[in-house]
């Protein structure tokens, strides 16, 4: 498929849209509690549990090459290990049905019920529009069936939107030499997120964090206290524009007139959604929503 330039340019709006909507599974107290009671105890082993449970009962490895952002000794005391204290179908299960939750006590279930059913209509056509050629945790999710309930099948759009947005991510840093830690320091240098939460959230000691920072001083890309050079901020937003380009095709099969309608549907949803503070402001994602 030709993906028009619209739909590039739509790409990265939608996403800062849909995503507070996807990421209450790791914030909200509804999502954490269905994780434990899955068996999933302690937020790592529900976050890994289940963002990790499309893939089926998975090992550390590809987990840590998938997610491009943890350490490895990080993700291996969670996997396997948490497979032997609930099931990736428990998993998947415990996340569908605390976000939902999450999301009704948020206010969603005040929405307009028309809106919120268009909403998960057009989020779901677009989720089964996704190119899903070397995007693992995009094919995966994409390959679970719709769920029952308006909430319960725009979570999981969502979901499927922001993994094949991330996959598209990592497959351009990889392409670009721009390592796990790298990666964080350019997001905490453009201004997207907190350093030291982002450090010890991610797993690496001070010694790997030290590393990735001189590389990106090495490049150029950013200057002795880590502030983002011209040449830094010219690759931040050609890394952002190579993402958009690869997380267009939905969009573009969606077309400009559905895409807008969703768009207009979600903005005030994915207020609400943040205006309940579950999802954390200058969060690990690096989340930004017009200023808001």
């Amino acid at each position: 498929m030709t993906v028009p330039d619209i739909a590039v340019q739509t790409a990265r709006a939608l996403w800062a849209e849909l995503e507070p909507v996807h990421d209450v599974v790791y914030f909200a107290p509804e999502a954490r509690a269905a994780a434990e009671a899955a068996g999933f105890r302690g937020f790592w082993r529900g976050y890994f549990a289940m963002r990790a449970a499309p893939l089926g009962p998975v090992g550390a490895a590809p987990v840590t090459a998938a997610f491009h952002g943890f350490h490895p000794s990080m993700v291996a005391r969670a996997l396997p290990g948490v497979w032997s204290l609930g099931t990736p179908d428990g998993a998947l299960a415990a996340r569908l049905a605390g976000s939902a939750a999450a999301l009704r006590r948020s206010g969603l279930d005040g929405a307009d019920p028309a809106a919120l059913h268009r909403a998960a209509e057009l989020a779901w056509a677009a989720a089964g529009e996704i190119d899903a050629d070397g995007r693992v945790l995009a094919a995966a999710n994409a390959a679970l069936p719709r769920p029952d309930g308006d909430l319960e099948a725009l979570w999981q759009a969502s979901t499927t939107l922001r993994e094949h947005r991330g996959d598209g991510h990592v497959a351009v840093l990889v392409a670009r030499g721009v390592g796990p830690v790298a990666a964080h320091h350019l997001k905490i240098a453009a201004g997207e997120t907190d350093g030291e939460w982002l450090r010890t959230a991610r797993g690496f000691g001070p010694d790997a964090w030290a590393a990735g920072a001189e590389d990106l001083r090495a490049r150029g890309w950013v200057d002795a206290t880590g502030a983002l050079t011209a040449a830094g901020a010219d690759e931040h937003d050609e890394i952002e524009r190579l993402t958009d380009r690869a997380a267009a095709r939905p969009w573009a099969a969606l077309g400009p007139e559905r895409t807008a309608e969703l768009a207009a549907l979600l903005a005030p949803m994915a207020t609400t959604v943040l205006a309940a503070g579950d999802v954390p402001v200058h969060g690990p994602v690096g989340l930004v929503r017009d200023g808001r």
